[in-house]
């Protein structure tokens, strides 16, 4: 204050005749001071006021509150001798708690001691009030943590370049005295058709994700365009789930689901996009930021590095284009924003919210980190960009592994990803067109000159958009289309499907060649298409490739085999024939073209890092789980599908906590009660409004109501 006090004009600490040395410093203590406790005092209750603030404005609104803190703080210093402009406020309020939040972080987070004494501190003192003094409970939790869009072999190379020292040291993979015995075990796992984040977190949390055949699809019977992650259509998703299943999810038992599209049956929410779509009291999706932002100090941090981020995505656009890197997307408008508010917003917010359920000793907490999937999508999913991003999430991971430390539990990490990604330039940078405008041409329709962007469908833009309230994509009236005579074309990565709205049923093979003649020879000998399906009327499901290749997926394979699907590797006729018995499937589902030896796709959006069809690493996610739980998958087989790995992380939670709570069970005897107790709101960043502290449940009572 004393530094800022002489370099600033507008900004005084004495009075006009001037002071002793010895005054200016009393009264920069006294403004000090009081700044200090306004902070502590009133500060939660302006965030907690402000709720019904669109959260990222609530982010860059903290620059301005600080101010006014500091103002209010200066007119109370005696005779008048603090005085500031009200933008000097601003900028001396965010520069003090700045430098408070940096030199308190470097000496909280870089001794290792005094940050291991810090959580403790926070641990024991929920431990005491939320159980009065009882141990906490002797089952262990699990904490299952998503980096969303991380392939297997990206993981894999992180590691070996020195990304994840973190995952490296779970995996004994680590340098020198970080090597040593390896705690965790690595297993790929394959995708269904459909690999991106709607399909694979439904089928995760709650078990089946059937009939989700892309990441957006036209369905005939509502007339409605279904989008993952617009919060409407995961809402109807993840009730078709439950319906399905006749489960609440993976996360009924005293579970936490934190910045994911779908709950998981789960009573702790934050950022679920999936409940993002309701107004009033009842949407706790947004409870996670008051417990970031009720501490001034992350307000301040978050904000800063948010704007920090923003200019370095510009600076590494700039490059790209000044460079003139290929393969190339544009980067400008909101995106820097989108970027940042992924890699520092919703990680900050979301980890916190973590690290208060393992405080709080929840027995289950499912968590999605999209900062990777953002970035690889405009980036590229390899290259420095995005191992910057690497390191940090492994940091984040390390933060976890030292709070598990410290938990009233002890915590076994699982970390996964739902898909990969896949490189290549888009359809439309190589050909010139969209997928649109070859649909159209193959029918006889006007193609319009110019080729127009593809809308591309990034999960963090969902994010944004519930953040600031606007829950609804842009362009609201394109999800119930005319029914019109022109084909609706969508893309979800490198799969695009084509639907005929005035048909009221899945057009076979046979309607299609009669309606046009010319659509289905045009789409297959398209190089840049991979393979086609479509269905026909005597033989079922068929799959069509290049100069006149046919594959009968209900028949045995014929003298060629599997045809166009055979470059796309194992799995790839039975993923597709699973897809083909969906109620909503498309009429014509379009697989772009892949290189088997460089792994690249071309993307039907504006992406050159994509995912959602078949081709590549996109295909290819991980599951990286302590060794203490049973190997997911017997020797010599393959985890494959997102309802697998629901079933694997199923079986975990049922050996440490019992079966789960079914949604029409019946109504059983009264079990013992979780007995939850309120922790303060302003104790720490780690404390919400949803964070509460329980008591060890009686499991072995639970088990036999259920």
């Amino acid at each position: 204050m004393l530094v800022l006090a002489g370099i600033l004009p507008d900004f005084k600490l004495q009075a006009d005749n001037g002071d002793s040395a010895t005054r200016v410093a009393t009264t920069a203590a006294l403004g000090a001071g009081a700044f200090g406790l306004l902070s502590v005092l009133v500060w939660p209750l302006l965030v907690r006021a402000l709720l019904l603030v669109p959260a990222l404005v609530l982010g860059l609104l903290a620059f301005f509150l600080n101010g006014s803190l500091l103002l209010l703080a200066l007119s109370l210093i005696p005779e008048g001798r603090g005085e500031a402009g009200a933008e000097t406020a601003v900028v001396v309020a965010a520069v003090m708690s700045a430098v408070a939040s940096a030199t308190g972080g470097a000496l909280a987070v870089r001794d290792d001691d005094a940050y291991r004494r810090r959580l403790y501190r926070l641990a024991d003192r929920r431990r005491r009030r939320g159980s009065g003094g009882a141990p906490g409970p002797t089952t262990p939790g699990t904490v299952f943590i998503q980096l969303d869009g991380v392939g297997h072999d990206v993981l894999s190379a992180a590691v070996g370049k020195g990304l994840m020292p973190t995952v490296a040291r779970w995996l004994g993979q680590g340098e020198g005295a970080a090597a040593g015995r390896p705690t965790h075990r690595l297993t790929p796992w394959r995708t269904d058709w459909s690999s991106q984040t709607g399909a694979s977190q439904l089928g995760i949390l709650h078990g089946s994700n059937h009939d989700v055949p892309a990441f957006r699809w036209y369905e005939k019977d509502t007339g409605e365009v279904m989008v993952s992650n617009r919060p409407a259509s995961a809402a109807e998703l993840q009730r078709r789930a439950v319906g399905r299943t006749g489960d609440g999810g993976l996360l009924t038992v005293d579970g936490a689901s934190r910045g994911n599209l779908f709950s998981g049956g789960a009573e702790q929410l934050a950022l679920v996009l999936s409940i993002a779509a309701r107004r009033g009291r009842e949407n706790r999706s947004r409870a996670g930021y008051f417990a970031y932002f009720s501490d001034p100090a992350n307000a301040v941090r978050t904000a800063l590095s948010f704007v920090a981020e923003v200019f370095r995505e510009i600076g590494e656009s700039t490059r790209a284009r000044i460079e003139r890197r290929r393969p190339r997307v544009g980067r400008g408008g909101l995106y820097p924003f989108i970027r940042a508010f992924a890699t520092v917003v919703e990680r900050d917010v979301v980890v916190a919210a973590v690290i208060g359920d393992m405080l709080a000793g929840r027995s289950a907490v499912y968590a999605d980190l999209v900062a990777y999937d953002e970035v690889a999508h405009h980036s590229g999913p390899s290259g420095k960009d995005v191992e910057k991003v690497l390191r940090r999430l492994d940091r984040s991971l390390a933060l976890l592994d030292q709070v598990a430390e410290h938990a009233p539990r002890a915590y076994r990490i699982v970390v996964l990803s739902d898909h990969g990604q896949s490189p290549g330039e888009t359809f439309r940078t190589r050909y010139g067109l969209t997928l649109g405008d070859l649909v159209r041409a193959g029918c006889g329709l006007p193609v319009p000159r110019k080729a127009q962007r593809t809308h591309s469908g990034a999960e963090a833009r969902s994010a944004v958009r519930a953040a600031l309230r606007r829950p609804v994509e842009e362009g609201a009236d394109q999800h119930r289309p005319a029914r019109r005579a022109e084909p609706i074309v969508l893309a979800s990565g490198n799969l695009g499907l084509v639907s005929f709205p005035d048909v009221p049923h899945r057009m076979t093979r046979e309607e299609i060649d009669r309606r046009h003649p010319a659509l289905l020879t045009t789409l297959a000998n398209h190089p840049g298409v991979g393979f086609l399906l479509v269905r026909s009327a005597e033989r079922g499901p068929l799959v069509l490739g290049a100069r006149g290749a046919e594959v009968y997926l209900d028949e045995e394979p014929g003298q060629d085999g599997l045809g166009p699907l055979a470059d796309f590797g194992p799995g790839a006729a039975d993923a597709v024939r699973r897809t083909d018995g969906f109620p909503h499937v498309a009429d014509i589902m379009v697989n772009s073209w892949y290189d088997p030896e460089e792994g690249e796709v071309l993307a039907f959006e504006e992406q050159i890092g994509s995912h959602g069809g078949l081709g590549g690493a996109q295909g290819r996610p991980f599951l990286l789980s302590p060794l203490v739980l049973p190997d997911p998958v017997a020797d010599g087989t393959e985890l494959v599908g997102a309802e697998q790995v629901h079933r694997v992380l199923r079986r975990w939670l049922r050996e440490a906590l019992g079966p789960e709570i079914p949604v029409a069970a019946p109504t059983p005897a009264p079990a013992p009660a979780l007995t939850p107790a309120p922790v303060p709101l302003n104790d720490s960043l780690f404390d919400g409004p949803d964070s509460t502290a329980f008591a060890a449940p009686d499991h072995a009572a639970q088990d036999k109501t259920h």
